[in-house]
């Protein structure tokens, strides 16, 4: 069963009430240890509105729509708060990779290389499309992703499209990926215990020294361990500002509880990454 926290997004009560907005879980079994899950987005806005999501840990292919245009893309993680402006009737059809997922449908070049980019399909897979759909008169479009009408449909073509991609002998699994997604799992949840605050604890809990971890983040996940530690505690605690809108968050207990020093570190951080102090983002929440 897909996530069905709101995790990431800014303010995720106003996106729901003007996009239709859905998880889905691949169908294949071989593609589901990869990938987080599929979301499809649909909308027809009568008004403008800019959503905001702060980043998963995670690269995405993007299948999307707006008005009469479409493309397909691979974005990498991204760095910052990323903003999209949504007007008019439009589509969008994602893949989203568990951390560490994605390199094994694209092995060539370590993960870190898409990192703070978005760039087309086909420079991740040149071949993009005519050996999973071969009436496909051009070979970079996305329509046989986004015209299906229905969600199973669109989720069948996402799983066509992925399984055949790493060549002719097609889409293999790798243990490298394997491991990268179980220690950033440890970090999210913990597994069997908390979950990982500091980048020598994972190291330890791995077997791995410091440096290895670094060098296996870089290869398979594409950005440093420290980092998605830090991702993590933001999307945390966006998460709970969202959770009762009604009450501020005490935001010295949560800090603490993810592994800050103290509450002024946790307000920079979210600061320099949502672009407002915690305090007044729950304010415009529960002005909202």
């Amino acid at each position: 069963m897909p996530r069905q926290d709101t995790r990431g997004i800014v303010d995720a009560e106003a996106l729901f009430t003007r996009v239709r907005f859905r998880r889905h879980d691949p169908v294949a079994p071989a593609l589901r240890p990869y990938v987080e899950h599929y979301w499809l987005i649909d909308w027809d806005l009568e008004t403008p509105y800019a959503s905001n999501v702060v980043p998963h840990p995670s690269v995405n292919i993007v299948f999307q729509r707006y008005g009469d245009a479409s493309s397909a893309e691979v974005s990498g993680i991204g760095l910052e708060l990323f903003e999209q402006k949504l007007e008019g009737v439009g589509r969008v059809c994602g893949v989203q990779f568990r951390p560490g997922g994605f390199r094994p449908f694209a092995p060539g070049r370590p993960v870190s290389d898409w990192t703070g980019r978005r760039v087309p399909l086909t420079e991740a897979f040149p071949d993009a499309f005519p050996d999973t759909f071969p009436d496909t008169a051009d070979a970079t479009t996305p329509h046989a992703i986004l015209d299906p009408p229905t969600d199973e449909a669109r989720v069948a073509a996402l799983d066509a499209f992925l399984l055949t991609r790493g060549g002719p002998e097609g889409f293999r699994p790798d243990p490298a990926a394997e491991r990268a997604m179980e220690l950033v799992d440890l970090i999210r949840t913990g597994g069997d215990g908390p979950p990982v605050r500091r980048v020598d604890e994972l190291a330890d809990r791995a077997g791995l020294s410091v440096r290895s971890l670094q060098r296996l983040f870089a290869a398979y996940v594409g950005v440093a361990p420290k980092w998605v530690v830090l991702r993590y505690r933001i999307h945390e605690a966006l998460e709970r500002a969202e959770a009762d809108r009604a009450a501020e968050p005490d935001w010295a207990a949560l800090a603490a509880e993810l592994g800050y020093s103290d509450q002024a570190h946790l307000v920079r951080d979210f600061t320099a990454t949502v672009g407002v102090p915690p305090t007044a983002y729950a304010r415009a929440l529960r002005a909202s």
